[in-house]
């Protein structure tokens, strides 16, 4: 069966009351690829506005998820308290938050985990910083990411991992088409390896990095590229081309 496509917009630390609703208005009224699943991400702020806005058909995903259920922990959020606000995705490992607020590859993991105990999609982010890229670590650096999450959960059914080559994020650099595809192709290898045969054949795997209405439907067309998480072009009308690249 085929993987169906896979488009998420992460809206970071961008927008108002205003401006996300005039996008949502924006995609509720756009003739978008039924065949597409499109998730949105803004910032936590606007989860609820979002998800009361947006039409049936498009999700909405937090883009950080804490490890606990419950308690003591100022300024984070649940992924019981996502579920109950019909928030039904998250992100997780985002490489601004491993570089920026310094996560690591276990706590990612653990978020992980509990997102997915909690009933939550995740889309896991992975990928190497341009240094890592010319030692010849991408590889080395992205399975590592991904083994500390197969050592918390077996199940991989509701997880979409979005390569993210550091080095393409907002740079307005893009891995070409054959590079991504490389990568993608041998994380699959990986599931396959390391999770089983039916988590490489049917897992999402999906590209972010400068993804823009220029370059998405070229690398839409590779084998093992999923679907994008585009940063930056989301907020604009153009992410309705992205989102239709497949059609």
């Amino acid at each position: 069966m085929a993987r169906q496509f896979f488009v998420g917009g992460n809206f970071k630390m961008n927008g108002t009351i205003k401006s996300i609703q005039e996008i949502i208005r924006n995609l509720n009224d756009a003739k978008l690829d039924p065949k597409t699943e499109v998730v949105i991400a803004p910032p936590a702020l606007y989860l609820l506005t979002a998800r009361e806005a947006l039409r049936q058909g498009i999700e909405v995903a937090a883009q950080n998820v804490f490890d606990k259920p419950n308690g003591a922990f100022t300024g984070e959020i649940s992924a019981e308290q996502l579920k109950d606000s019909g928030v039904t995705w998250t992100l997780t490992g985002h490489s601004e938050r491993r570089v920026i607020l310094a996560e690591g590859d276990e706590f990612i993991a653990r978020k992980t985990k509990a997102a997915l105990d909690g009933g939550l999609g995740v889309v896991l982010c992975v990928g190497e910083t341009l240094e890592q890229r010319e030692d010849n670590k991408t590889i080395e650096v992205v399975t590592r990411q991904l083994k500390a999450v197969a050592e918390q959960t077996k199940d991989w059914s509701k997880v979409v991992v979005a390569y993210e080559p550091v080095w393409a994020i907002g740079t307005g650099k893009v891995a070409s088409s054959e590079q991504a595809q490389e990568v993608h192709a041998e994380i699959r290898k990986w599931l396959s390896s390391t999770i089983s045969k039916e988590a490489s054949e049917n897992t999402r795997i999906i590209y972010g990095g400068s993804v823009s209405e220029k370059n998405c439907r070229d690398l839409a067309q590779q084998a093992d590229i999923d679907g994008f998480l585009v940063g930056g072009a989301s907020l604009k009308p153009a992410f309705v081309d992205i989102i239709n690249a497949k059609a």
